[in-house]
């Protein structure tokens, strides 16, 4: 089944990826970069490293914090090194389906660890499985291990294009053997790889973060359709696919992405604070007040701040101690959540025409406690501004998106959502207005710059597993029962 994080309920990135090769210590900035992406993943973590004779491996449930420390050299020696957060889209939580995953092939070992998802993963599966291949977990990550141990190719290089030409949909990968560490992205590039450098080391990661952390230098982003090579020798770069325009995810600006992260040459930070300037030059509204729904919403907060020139509040106050709630059984136990993890600041909000500002609104249930906190905060209006479009369609490469009858703006009329939500006024930022945000003067209709399917309903690539009625999900995951 897919999970929604009840808590926060907002759209949530399957996992952040890391890898190194060629420092001693290869774990322990492993470690490091995990914990930089740790926003993309909080629900398990995993480490690989390769010290020239074995893969010793470590996979855990929780944060990285709480497990990878100490004699971390020790537990986890080599040279070499690959890293996985987890939070999962495919595959239910538990300790097989933590990556990396490993195995011994015919070539020798080979550790494998993947953000994104697979939209072709139960038909191979299916075929695999048909063919005589035994599964070990629910992950559509195996499937990439399957395909390459099956393959006919020679080459174990060969053997990882010809696995990766019969997958579709979103990806960024990091493998790990006794003498190579391999990225590779999908040919569109939907989901994130850089390239950096420590040292005589190399680096790829998920995002510019994990580099700055470990004092690595960036030197440049995997592109897509391209596979990336790390030898003693230095870096290959391989072409796997016929040449295509990137389709990025827009998710990593509206949300994903750490504000500190460098994506496509462009500041996080800037890109977000702009979506602010654009959405109050669009939705203006008379206040007293402009507050951000912390933590994302603040620079998009500062922004509609600067463009309108209404001051900049913070009225809402996020307690960053509280743990998780990743699934509460009962709709009291997540009012109870969010009431935790959010308290008004009265003295802000008290007698004041409020804006409030987030970066999305997904399900609406986080919205409305919001709305109602800040109401009996002694609020006299409440305007809520969304610094992304409408979400009006689900996703299928990687976010733990709802589906389309949970998402709020796909369901309601604009009418309707302003009286669930009790808000004075609604407001979204438009496609074009989160383009020219992000830097692009048009969207390109016939090929968009960006995948924004969540927004438009043009997906990028075929959907092979999802040609159902949304009735029929479960089905679509996996062939085993995860109890």
């Amino acid at each position: 089944m897919i999970l929604f994080d009840h808590d926060d309920d907002k759209p949530r990135e399957e996992c952040g990826v890391f890898g190194i090769y060629g420092n001693p210590e290869a774990s322990l900035y492993a470690a490091l970069g995990l914990h930089a992406l740790q926003h993309r993943g909080q629900e398990a973590c995993g480490i690989t490293t390769y010290d020239g004779k074995r893969f010793p491996s470590e996979r855990h449930m929780g944060l990285v914090g709480d497990h990878f420390g100490g004699d971390l050299r020790t537990r986890l020696p080599g040279y070499a090194a690959i890293g996985h957060n987890r939070y999962s889209t495919q595959g239910r939580p538990m300790l097989r389906n933590i990556q990396p995953i490993f195995a011994d092939l015919s070539f020798g070992g080979f550790a494998v660890a993947h953000n994104g998802n697979l939209t072709n993963a139960r038909e191979l599966r299916h075929q695999l499985v048909r063919d005589g291949a035994i599964f070990q977990s629910t992950m559509d990550t195996e499937v990439i291990l399957h395909l390459v141990a099956r393959s006919p190719k020679p080459r174990f290089m060969d053997r990882l294009v010809d696995a990766l030409q019969q997958i579709e949909g979103g990806y960024a990968l990091v493998g790990l053997t006794g003498k190579k560490l391999i990225g590779a992205r999908d040919p569109i590039g939907l989901r994130p790889l850089v390239i950096g450098k420590l040292g005589t080391a190399y680096v790829l990661a998920s995002e510019t973060c994990a580099l700055d952390i470990i004092g690595a230098q960036f030197v440049r982003e995997v592109e897509n359709g391209e596979m990336v090579v790390i030898t003693d020798d230095g870096i290959e770069s391989i072409r796997a696919f016929p040449p295509r325009a990137s389709s990025p995810c827009i998710f990593e600006y509206v949300y994903f992405a750490r504000p500190d992260s460098i994506v496509q040459g462009r500041s996080i930070y800037e890109v977000r604070r702009r979506m602010g300037h654009q959405l109050a030059m669009e939705t203006p509204a008379d206040a007293d007040v402009i507050v951000p729904v912390p933590d994302s919403g603040v620079p998009a907060a500062l922004g509609f701040s600067e463009a309108s020139g209404i001051p900049f509040g913070m009225g809402i106050i996020r307690n960053h101690y509280v743990g998780r709630t990743f699934i509460q059984p009962t709709q009291i136990g997540r009012q109870a959540a969010i009431s935790k993890k959010h308290s008004p600041n009265r003295a802000v909000l008290e007698g004041k025409r409020v804006i409030l500002v987030d970066d999305s609104i997904v399900r609406g249930n986080t919205s409305k406690k919001i709305v109602q906190m800040v109401r009996e905060a002694g609020a006299k209006e409440v305007h809520l501004r969304s610094a992304s479009p409408p979400i009006v369609n689900p996703d299928f490469y990687g976010i733990d998106m709802a589906a389309k009858s949970e998402l709020f703006a796909a369901i309601h009329t604009h009418e309707e959502m302003v009286a669930e939500l009790k808000v004075d006024s609604l407001g979204f930022l438009s496609v074009p207005g989160l383009y020219k945000a992000i830097g692009e003067p048009v969207r390109n209709n016939m090929q968009p710059q960006f995948a924004d399917h969540c927004f438009t309903g043009d997906y990028p690539t075929p959907l092979v597993d999802h040609q159902h009625d949304e009735s029929d999900k479960e089905r679509q995951l996996s062939l085993l029962d995860d109890t």
